[in-house]
């Protein structure tokens, strides 16, 4: 396994106490805080020049997590690298070199270059977070995207800023500003854009220079299997390369086979400067000695590895056995660009990655790898190029006639067919029963391609009970059309909005959003957990070839746990489900911390004090209608995010009292006080386990 870099990561994270790493974080200005979330893909990045985190962060924060809350994870780290000769001019000195300067490095050679970091940043520097979406805190109208992180790091340092050397680096003398762009469109949400400006500082030329992605990729279900293991969890990777796309990408060829039907890929999009070639190799975990797959320790050999070389003579289009790598596996895959034949004393460069996360198409056994099986693969691939391209329709890098949309003749990238806006959605649960509300702001969108107002028709969505128990949770595959209304166009169904549109638009306190539509879902389980959403699509764009496009399932997915709403009524009986309770009850999960019961018919702000027959206190719970049990651990596992709504007059218990022990089998008493009115219910109920 990686123990090295598991070390590192313990001696620099894991000792200090969840509280204090922040702290530590803003001492070292390094911040690996974020994450996308915008989308389907949870990767971590950074401002040193990486991204995941090691799982040093994990369970609370994804490293490369897809879909967003399954628990299936894909990259460990990885990071930039820049390899070149240093010069005093372009002609006539003799060149040192090469170096290489490395965002990480793979374990093997952890011990004497102290974590592979080679990049610093500045005092105080952040992570930086915007967004072009108008509803966003963050918006920004210099925003690419919907969710943007913006950074910056040099390599100019020989030491950390907490003094630790950073052992054999030699500076290239080059600063990094970073940008990564994820965005929430269905057919844009499994890519996430790594788009780097590497700049020369320093007064000398950079010569014959490659620059790559380092990934250390795995492929494994953490529900499943835990990290915390060992080489176990991280040998069973296949790995393999698509020229064409210019990917290389890993799958879990024998780990958890039916909870890890993923490839992960690493994407070449582009750069703003001639290159010769597109290079692919991959090395063995701490191999030392095999010809091809060894991990390179000198900036020599990381170097020739940039510059497309297994080892020896051997390059991937030749000597190489392409079958070796589908073999399970500890695995890491470099990709690359170059040679650009130098950088001068204050240029710079632009060159452009993706990360790429697809299911496997079909069900043919994992190992197989074939071409089917990367359906998916090439279909996301496709669109991250397409975003890249942008106006750039036909990737040639130049603008052929019709292309030049904004008309300032250049190539503007990163241009995407848009569906209409998001609708705002409000989602109140009550008594066996949900009531949609939503806007019509999608109805004015206009398509910045068409720049015709293409909006069609409405789409509702919601999860069966007990999809958050699944040990692969794809809330995007989970949520199901339950319900459709379009424009009576002769397009689609031509159904109206009659039976959905209100007479008069509503608001709710405290919301200044005004909601047109309603909508009802009826014969619901109270206590169980949906997720329910609105979604908007267009017309479709014949001219450009392009088909209806739908906004995102998960950009206004809430979750709801119907129930009864607060009851004031003193002649109302409170009450406990289920009762009695057998353990385990259905929605419970494998602990005795994932345990819940509901007392239900509660007023809006009440004391619950929960007695043995003997009259001693096990619990006290203070509910109001805003409780939603997010201290409870069952939620934490399986809500995650802890934006769960109530319907106001229930309030869930894990059968933990209050010294922190699990209840034993036996009758039970309970009082509820009314706390604005004084008036006290009492109830009973039953626990067997």
């Amino acid at each position: 396994m990686k123990k090295i870099l598991i070390l590192f990561f313990t001696t620099f994270y894991a000792l200090y106490p969840q509280s204090n790493q922040q702290k530590l974080f803003k001492q070292l200005d390094d911040d690996n805080s974020k994450y996308t979330n915008v989308g389907n893909i949870g990767l971590t990045v950074t401002n040193f020049g990486t991204y995941g985190n090691g799982f040093s962060l994990w369970p609370k924060q994804p490293s490369c997590e897809y879909p967003l809350g399954s628990g299936i994870e894909h990259i460990f780290d990885g990071g930039l690298w820049v390899g070149g000769f240093i010069s005093s001019d372009s002609l006539n000195s003799k060149p040192q070199g090469p170096f290489v300067t490395t965002g990480a490095v793979d374990a093997a050679s952890v011990a004497n270059r102290g974590g592979g970091w080679e990049f610093t940043n500045q005092p105080g520097s952040l992570v930086r977070e915007r967004s072009s979406l108008y509803t966003s805190e963050y918006y920004s109208p210099d925003a690419i995207s919907h969710q943007d992180f913006v950074m910056d790091y040099v390599d100019t340092n020989r030491t950390l800023s907490n003094g630790e050397i950073i052992v054999d680096h030699v500076p290239l003398g080059i600063a990094v500003h970073q940008e990564t762009y994820a965005w929430n469109f269905t057919f844009a949400n499994f890519f996430v854009i790594l788009n780097y400006w590497i700049k020369n500082v320093s007064d000398k030329y950079i010569d014959s220079v490659y620059i790559g992605l380092w990934t250390d990729t795995v492929v494994r279900n953490t529900n499943i299997t835990s990290p915390r293991i060992g080489a176990a969890f991280y040998n069973k990777g296949g790995n393999g390369y698509v020229d064409s796309l210019h990917i290389a990408y890993e799958f879990d060829a024998t780990g958890d086979i039916g909870f890890t039907d993923h490839y992960i890929g690493i994407q070449f999009l582009g750069a703003n400067v001639p290159y010769d070639s597109v290079n692919f190799v991959s090395w063995q975990f701490r191999n030392t000695t095999d010809p091809n797959f060894f991990a390179p320790t000198t900036d020599l050999k990381r170097y020739k590895k940039l510059a497309g070389y297994f080892g020896g003579s051997n390059r991937w289009s030749a000597g190489i056995n392409h079958k070796d790598l589908k073999k399970p596996s500890n695995r890491s895959v470099l990709i690359s660009a170059g040679p650009i034949k130098s950088i001068a004393p204050g240029d710079s460069i632009n060159i452009t990655f993706a990360i790429v996360a697809a299911h496997k198409y079909g069900n043919d056994p994992a190992a197989l790898d074939t071409y089917e099986q990367k359906k998916n693969l090439y279909s996301n691939a496709s669109w991250a190029l397409r975003a890249y391209n942008g106006e750039d329709k036909n990737g040639n890098g130049k603008l052929d006639p019709g292309e030049d949309l904004d008309g300032d003749g250049k190539i503007t990238r990163y241009i995407l067919p848009t569906p209409p806006k998001i609708p705002k959605v409000k989602v109140v649960p009550e008594n066996q029963k949900v009531i949609i509300y939503w806007d019509k702001s999608s109805e004015y969108s206009i398509d910045p391609i068409s720049g015709k107002m293409d909006f069609e028709g409405y789409r509702i969505y919601k999860t069966n009970a007990g999809f958050d128990l699944t040990e692969s949770q794809d809330l995007q595959k989970a949520l199901v059309q339950i319900a459709e209304f379009d424009s009576v166009d002769n397009i689609g169904y031509n159904t109206g909005f009659d039976y959905v549109k209100l007479k008069q638009p509503v608001t709710f306190p405290g919301d200044t959003v005004k909601y047109y539509y309603k909508f009802e879902i009826d014969n619901l389980l109270n206590g169980w957990e949906y997720v329910y959403s609105v979604t908007a699509y267009d017309k479709g764009d014949p001219a450009n070839n392009l088909e209806s496009l739908e906004s995102s399932k998960l950009a206004n997915a809430q979750k709801v746990v119907p129930g009864t709403p607060p009851v004031e009524d003193p002649d109302v009986k409170v009450g406990v489900y289920p009762n009695p309770y057998y353990g385990n009850a259905y929605w419970d999960g494998s602990s005795e911390r994932l345990r819940k019961i509901y007392f239900y018919n509660l007023p809006a702000d009440c004391e619950i004090v929960i007695y043995t027959l003997s009259g001693d206190i096990v619990k006290r719970i203070h509910h109001t209608a805003a409780s939603n049990g997010s201290n409870l651990r069952w939620f934490e596992t399986f809500s995650k995010d802890g934006t769960q709504k109530l319907a106001g007059g229930e309030e869930p218990w894990d059968l933990i009292t209050d010294g922190d022990q699990a209840v034993a089998t036996g009758l039970y008493l309970f009082t509820v006080r009314n706390n604005k009115t004084g008036d006290i219910k009492r109830g009973k109920f039953l626990i067997i386990k």
